[in-house]
């Protein structure tokens, strides 16, 4: 569904990525890992166009994204939820999940069943303050605002990041529930291995910006593990 072939970037005089490839199979989940600092979420941030690229091809569904402007991602189906949530504190739940209808340029008024069905407690919530909300319900938030245009391919950069561990398995359980029930592909940064074998079936590693590691969660070896992940 989603192929990115030798992508480069720079900060500046800086070379962040070198030739990164990074390959999503359609109906499968995705962990892009690494230690702090390697590159994860500069390289969800090109691949969404939210930061200029020196080179790349990044497929699509047979389109080209690489020299398409940003919110063309969303009117193709890609639900972004990026590190730290990002929602709009002073509007209401309501109002953040509406941004999600607007994101998808389809034209939709009414926000999709499957986000009250996947997260109850928002439902109840409709009208209080994002910045009013706990910050596992913010990213209960984040995530229902990018179902809202319902996505072909969700992508999530670290969803467990400052979430308590009862929340945490939660969103475990709706990752599991949205690919394997419904089938949507996924694409996520996290660095909880537990958390990473639960969830996903591939997982492709960066270290220092270069591609060091790819395969099935499976052939994920202590080795690769103490080579490139422990810190």
């Amino acid at each position: 569904m989603l192929k990115v072939e030798k992508l480069n970037l720079f900060y500046g005089e800086s070379h962040t990525l070198w030739d990164v490839d990074l390959n999503v199979l359609t109906g499968s989940c995705t962990c892009l890992m690494g230690r702090n600092g390697v590159g994860k979420t500069t390289l969800l941030k090109a691949i969404m166009g939210l930061l200029p690229i020196s080179s790349a091809n990044i497929v699509y569904k047979g389109n080209d994204l690489a020299n398409q402007p940003c919110e063309l991602r969303a009117y193709q189906g890609i639900g972004y939820v990026p590190q730290g949530r990002e929602i709009f504190t002073q509007l209401t739940v309501e109002e953040n999940l509406r941004v999600g209808l607007l994101a998808s340029g389809k034209g939709l008024h009414k926000i999709p069943d499957l986000v009250f069905e996947i997260f109850p407690v928002l439902k109840q919530m409709l009208h209080r303050r994002g910045g009013d909300l706990s910050g596992g319900q913010q990213q209960q938030l984040a995530i229902g605002r990018a179902l809202s245009l319902n996505p072909k391919l969700l992508i999530l950069d670290e969803p467990t990041e400052g979430i308590q561990p009862n929340i945490v398995h939660e969103i475990g359980d709706i990752i599991i529930r949205l690919n394997q029930e419904r089938g949507m592909t996924i694409l996520l940064v996290e660095q909880k291995l537990p958390f990473a074998h639960r969830v996903a079936q591939q997982f492709h590693i960066l270290d220092k910006g270069r591609n060091v590691a790819a395969g099935k969660m499976e052939n994920l070896s202590d080795e690769i593990i103490d080579q490139y992940l422990k810190v």
